[in-house]
């Protein structure tokens, strides 16, 4: 064994017996007197002599005998099994448990017994006091049952850290562990018999810093295995961090462990109580108990025969004042009877009162501290402690009367209540707002007293005594008296103290409660003529609302009739362009073919007009419903652009569409309307240059742009293009129009809530931008096959059955496809048709061509009755003016055409000639 090793077994053995819980209960806590000390001096080494007189012997010979791998622990089991003496092992084995037993619980008692009445019984007792103090406790069963619970954890916690460290440590190197932490009570408990300069907060941060030093350099590493990394490498790798070896101190485990906890231990224990100084009750501790032992421990022994009450009063009024400690002694004497003068001796009634009123101020162990210096002997060291106290008396009178001087320049009533609630401090406007008597103003007067004073004067007949203390007690909300003597409202507020007690605010709000019911009687009043005119308003509001719905119902009738009316508006219109294309197809190309011309332009711009005006009815009434479906921009936008390029390029303009992959929900049908519209514009008011349609992506949305080299727009018309009719001088100069494609445009947008924002330069040209919410659901690209323009196929001979109830708009379809070589036979509904097909069973016709409304029955309807008599699946198509979707729906399931009014001949001999050669292919 190193000299180092030694040296420290011996420090561990000197403090465990003083600092070990047995030892110190027995030494300290059950020592009697001095004769006691001096057998322990002599008895305890003797014990402990012949206690290694045997241990020595069997160790030599455990360790030459028995196996290396054979615990030390069990040696005294394992000699007697080694040699064949079972009977004398069995004696090791019942010594050994009798001890272990007292090993384990001898201390655990004691130390469930001091856990017991240093930390819990305290907090018991201060609860107890503050809850009901005039209530005794009865504590009998609560101590035992108390001491009972902190064994059983002591004993649970030591065989939970038994258990995970068994495996890895033997009995010996645990209690090395164990002692090692018992030696960080060392440096305190030394320094506070030795030193005058140590405080508790050194003594605190010691202690903590010296166990983290230990548990770092025993604990941990019988937590983990021998080889990890922070055992054998340091955390990090840091060498200089292993805990076995830290900072490079090659010495044994629990040496290293010790040094370091210890050094830390003291160091921060000498520095922190050097960096502030001692409070006035350690120094007055530390000069008792320091500077002249001999005189402080017989303090108590040797106090004066007597004490006066004149020294009491002299002693309590540094504290609280004379005048308030001359009526506190009277009042006391007063109640409890006794006839004492200020020379006379004080009782011991008179002393426990003085102690109880000045531990209110200071706490009970500087209240008693304080009286047994008034009391005690006068030798140096209390001499000593007397300018100490007298020094920290001036100072803690000096700031409670500026505390004083200020609670008394307050409006509020404040008063402090202790634990025990008993009247600690008050200003004036306490005592002025609730008027209370002399021998009521006074420290230590308890709270009961008061509420009593206050219901016998009738005060708060509202409340019970009872009731009115358990009120003035409960700190959740703030809470109103009225004074029945001074008609006073009084409101209180009890906040708690966090060592108890109370501090309650009382503030005279009888101002605050007048003007407040002035205010309610103000507001009544106010509600009744507010509550009539709200009546003369809600009646003017209603008529107001049907004066508003009548307009409302008048512009939507209007709006209703128009869109009604398309259908008899477009019957003659389309009759005149039937009439007027027939026209031109037979003049051939005469003179008189330029006049037909311009007549069938006049009434393809009439057309334009009144399509734009039932379009925008049917926005305005709703009566266009979208149908969304998801589909691909590019393909819409390719289409857009080859119906717009041969436009474009009769104007010398380049129209380029940009490829998108972008997939939106909509209605397809109306979007293709709203960017027709703004291409069509752009290639109305571009001279020259180009247009380009394109797509940028906006995070989760898509941006369809239509850019143009055109006029461009001045900034203060761009909110003007969007109205009915609106049109720009600039551009009337340019081109034909009604300025109403961009009010369909809005009309479109407001229908999706798309947003429209337009940025232009004038001679630059213009930006339109239509913002929508890009879609996440897949969409195969649609691959359209190109086809090539064929000639129109020779319609001549083509049977068509043609059913219009317009006897004009049936004549002029008749004279069209008559010039066309067709074989029309016309009707004008549909029982004629059914009647003829009856009568000619053999003459089938190739197309049917029916209007949608007529006078009995629909279109779609004639053309099924004509398939299913025929049993035959003829080519048809739908004339209508209705623009709806539910008639689009039902053509495209019963696999019919439609062509709108006015017709369009291009777009009808396309259809026919399309029919045609469907026709002959089959």
């Amino acid at each position: 064994m190193s000299a180092g090793n030694f040296i420290g077994l011996i420090l561990i053995g000197a403090s465990s017996v003083l600092l070990l819980p047995n030892q110190f209960y027995l030494t300290i806590v059950q020592n009697r007197g001095a004769s006691e000390l001096s057998i322990a001096r002599w008895f305890v080494p003797l014990f402990l002599l012949i206690i290694g007189i045997f241990v020595l012997p069997i160790s030599a010979i455990g360790s030459m005998v028995l196996p290396a791998q054979a615990s030390a622990d069990f040696y005294f089991l394992s000699l007697p099994l080694a040699a064949g003496r079972h009977w004398l092992a069995i004696v090791a084995f019942a010594g050994g448990i009798s001890a272990a037993t007292t090993m384990i619980i001898a201390p655990s008692i004691l130390l469930s017994v001091m856990i017991s009445n240093d930390l819990i019984l305290p907090v018991l007792l201060r609860r107890a006091n503050i809850n009901s103090p005039e209530i005794a406790k009865d504590f009998t069963k609560i101590i035992p049952n108390l001491r009972r619970a902190a064994l059983i954890g002591i004993l649970i916690a030591a065989f939970a850290y038994q258990f995970v460290v068994s495996v890895r440590v033997d009995f010996a190197v645990m209690a090395l562990i164990s002692a090692i932490a018992m030696m960080q009570l060392l440096p305190p408990l030394l320094g506070g018999l030795f030193w005058r300069r140590g405080t508790a907060r050194g003594a605190i941060w010691g202690m903590l810093a010296g166990f983290c030093v230990w548990a770092y350099t025993m604990v941990l590493p019988t937590m983990l295995d021998t080889g990890s990394s922070i055992v054998v490498d340091g955390p990090f790798g840091l060498a200089a961090l292993r805990p076995h070896a830290l900072f490079g101190l090659e010495a044994s485990n629990y040496i290293n462990s010790l040094f370091w906890s210890l050094s830390v231990n003291i160091t921060l224990f000498i520095a922190d109580s050097l960096s502030r100084s001692a409070t006035p009750l350690e120094r007055i501790q530390a000069s008792i108990f320091i500077a002249d032992a001999a005189l402080s421990m017989n303090a108590v022994g040797s106090l004066q025969p007597s004490v006066t009450v004149d020294q009491l009063k002299m002693t309590i009024s540094k504290y609280i004042g004379n005048e308030q400690t001359d009526l506190a002694f009277r009042s006391f004497h007063k109640q409890e009877n006794i006839a004492l003068e200020g020379s006379d001796a004080a009782d011991f009634k008179t002393v426990h009162f003085a102690e109880q009123l000045l531990s209110g101020i200071v706490g009970s162990p500087s209240a008693r501290m304080i009286l047994s210096l008034a009391m005690g002997p006068t030798g140096p060291a209390q001499r000593r402690a007397q300018i100490l106290l007298d020094h920290a008396t001036d100072a803690l009178a000096q700031n409670r009367h500026l505390l004083q001087t200020a609670l008394d320049q307050m409006d509020q009533g404040i008063s402090v209540f202790d634990r025990q609630y008993r009247l600690s401090c008050w200003n004036t406007q306490f005592r002025l707002i609730l008027d209370l008597p002399k021998e009521l103003q006074r420290m230590g007067t308890p709270l009961n007293r008061i509420v009593s004073y206050l219901y016998e004067r009738d005060d708060v007949a509202d409340f019970t005594n009872k009731t009115f203390t358990e009120q003035f007690t409960d700190i959740s909300a703030p809470w109103r008296i009225k004074l029945k003597g001074t008609g006073q409202t009084i409101e209180i507020r009890s906040n708690s103290i966090p060592d108890g007690g109370l501090v309650t605010t009382f503030t005279d709000v009888t101002n605050a409660v007048n003007a407040d019911n002035l205010l309610r009687q103000t507001n009544e009043s106010l509600e009744l003529r507010v509550r009539d005119r709200t009546t003369e308003l809600t009646l003017a509001n209603q008529q107001l609302g049907k004066a508003q719905r009548r307009a409302e119902e008048a512009n939507l009738g209007k709006t209703r009739f128009l869109a009604d009316a398309g259908h008899d508006i477009l019957q003659p219109l389309n009759a005149a362009r039937l009439y007027s294309s027939s026209l031109m197809e037979q003049l051939g190309n005469s003179r008189e073919k330029e006049l037909a011309s311009n007549v069938d332009s006049s009434l393809e711009a009439v057309e334009s007009i009144i399509s734009a005006l039932l379009d925008i009815s049917r926005l305005d009434t709703g009566a266009l419903k979208p149908v969304i479906s998801v589909f691909r921009l590019d393909a819409l936008l390719q289409q857009i652009g080859r119906d717009f390029a041969p436009t474009a390029r009769e104007k010398g303009l380049e129209l380029r569409i940009v490829a998108s992959s972008g997939v939106i929900a909509t209605d397809r049908n109306l979007l293709r309307r709203l960017i027709q519209n703004l291409v069509s514009n752009a290639i109305k008011y571009c001279r020259s240059g180009k247009i380009l349609v394109g797509v940028r992506r906006r995070g989760k949305s898509i941006e369809l742009q239509i850019l143009d080299t055109g006029i461009g727009i001045p900034p203060d018309k761009l909110d003007h293009i969007f109205r009915e009719f609106s049109r720009l001088p600039e551009g009337m100069k340019e081109s034909d129009g009604l300025g109403l494609g961009l009010s369909i445009v809005e009309r479109i947008a407001k229908i999706f809530d798309l947003s429209i924002i337009v940025t232009s330069r004038v001679g630059k040209g213009s930006v339109f931008s239509v913002t929508m919410v890009a879609s996440n659901v897949p969409v195969l690209p649609t691959i359209e096959a190109t086809q090539t323009v064929k000639p129109f196929s020779v319609l001549t001979g083509l049977t068509v059955l043609c059913v219009d109830d317009n006897e004009r708009s049936l004549a002029g379809m008749q004279e069209l496809l008559t010039t066309w070589g067709c074989q029309v036979l016309p009707f004008k509904s549909g029982k004629t048709l059914l009647a003829y097909c009856v009568e000619n069973p053999v003459a089938i016709p190739a197309v049917i061509l029916a209007d949608y409304n007529l006078d009995e029955e629909n279109g779609l309807d004639v053309i099924q009755s004509i398939r299913e008599h025929l049993h035959r699946h003829l080519k048809a198509a739908l004339i209508t003016a209705d623009r709806s979707n539910h008639v689009r729906e039902c053509a495209l399931l019963e696999d019919i055409s439609i062509i709108n009014k006015p017709v369009r001949p291009a777009i009808l001999r396309a259809l026919l000639s399309h029919f045609s050669q469907a026709i002959a292919a089959e």
